[in-house]
């Protein structure tokens, strides 16, 4: 009657391809799947669990919480070959996990090659030397990606919303110009943020949330992140 969790790790380059765990009569037990961990009821005998792997095919996403079919699917399968990002662990990419600040400069940074900043000055006192994400927000300053949240603060820990990761990307772009204002109601003309979400609606980055939204102020997830990123650098 005992819940009993398995955690599949896959080695890298491997995929679970089938779990089974059968009772003393080698009968299947059900299980329930969640990001990677299958769980099922002891009976009140013996089990036996088998996990069958396979090489991860080319192109294919390995893990278990991108569906077949996703939007985010290619850009996932990118941004890990690329070495953009990695999952949250060997079996889940955790899509509906919200970027920080932090990550979210880091991935584009990474998407650029990851390049050695030219400076050694950092203007945020809350970006310390030893951070890892130090050298990619290093980056971004230099390049006029960001200026911070203040002169002297990042926020690294705060959530990456949609129209700052827009903005990054639009920067990073060099602030390519447009004309026109963005064709979303939650976008005003005057926005800091309103060229860029229609250089990103133009350049086919994003269509929006759906009714006539950008959600400009929603946390951006991991899914949205890459996706945007690999749109820009990619499509």
């Amino acid at each position: 009657g005992t819940a009993v969790t398995l955690t599949v790790v896959p080695h890298e380059g491997y995929i679970l391809d089938r779990l089974t765990v059968l009772d003393n009569k080698s009968n299947e037990i059900q299980l329930t799947e969640k990001d990677g961990k299958y769980t099922f009821t002891m009976p009140d005998s013996e089990v036996t669990a088998e996990a069958i792997f396979k090489a991860t095919p080319s192109g294919e996403c390995s893990f278990m919480d991108v569906p077949a079919g996703s939007y985010y699917e290619d850009a996932v399968v990118w941004a890990v070959e690329e070495r953009v990002t990695s999952g949250t662990s060997a079996t889940t990419f955790s899509p509906d996990g919200i970027c920080t600040r932090a990550q979210a400069v880091t991935f584009l940074w990474r998407s650029a090659g990851s390049p050695v900043p030219e400076s050694g000055t950092m203007p945020f006192t809350d970006v310390k030397a030893d951070s890892w994400y130090y050298d990619a927000v290093l980056w971004a300053v230099e390049k006029g990606i960001t200026a911070g949240t203040s002169a002297t603060t990042f926020s690294p820990d705060l959530n990456c919303s949609r129209a700052q990761i827009v903005t990054f990307l639009h920067r990073a772009a060099g602030s390519p110009t447009v004309s026109g204002s963005a064709a979303f109601s939650d976008v005003a003309a005057d926005a800091y943020y309103a060229k860029a979400v229609k250089w990103a609606e133009e350049s086919g980055i994003t269509s929006g949330i759906g009714g006539g939204l950008f959600g400009s102020d929603n946390n951006c997830t991991r899914a949205q992140i890459v996706t945007f990123i690999w749109r820009y650098m990619v499509k």
